[in-house]
């Protein structure tokens, strides 16, 4: 894909999350009705210090939890993770605290497919990442001990 076509591409999916898809999810949190595939994390923002918070896909294990940022360092919580690492992750009505880092050598799509269980979630899954991926970075979440 071109320089110019994933610029497009970046900015119409930005549009699509920042005014349909995040304020979606989060209307439908406040009203208590939640996913088990999303997760929210927050980040404290690179330029206002202010709490961020955006819906994710994250696969939580024992010490901590991977997130695929799907526009790489473009994504406004990206950047955020860049400027303070420090992030917090909820899950259902549970936050974990946890610094993350950005892998670039993780293997995007494997990582991808590792978030869901069987043949038709996985495909799903790969497919989504790849329709709404323009740069996709996999970040790791290490929890910190409560």
């Amino acid at each position: 894909m071109s320089d110019t076509a994933t610029l497009r591409k970046f900015k119409r999916e930005r549009f699509i999350g920042r005014y349909l898809a995040n304020p979606t999810v989060g209307l439908l949190d406040r009203l208590g009705i939640r996913s088990a595939l999303i997760s929210e994390l927050e980040t404290t923002g690179a330029k206002t210090g202010l709490p961020r918070r955006v819906p994710v896909t994250a696969s939580i294990d024992d010490a901590g939890a991977w997130v695929i940022c799907q526009h790489g360092q473009r994504a406004g919580w990206a950047r955020n993770i860049a400027a303070d690492p420090r992030v917090r992750l909820r899950r259902g009505t549970r936050w974990y605290t946890g610094t993350a880092a950005f892998v670039p050598d993780d293997d995007v799509v494997a990582r991808a497919r590792s978030f869901t269980a069987g043949a038709l979630a996985t495909a799903a899954t790969a497919w989504t990442i790849k329709a709404l991926e323009t740069d996709p970075i996999s970040v790791r979440i290490t929890f910190t001990p409560s």
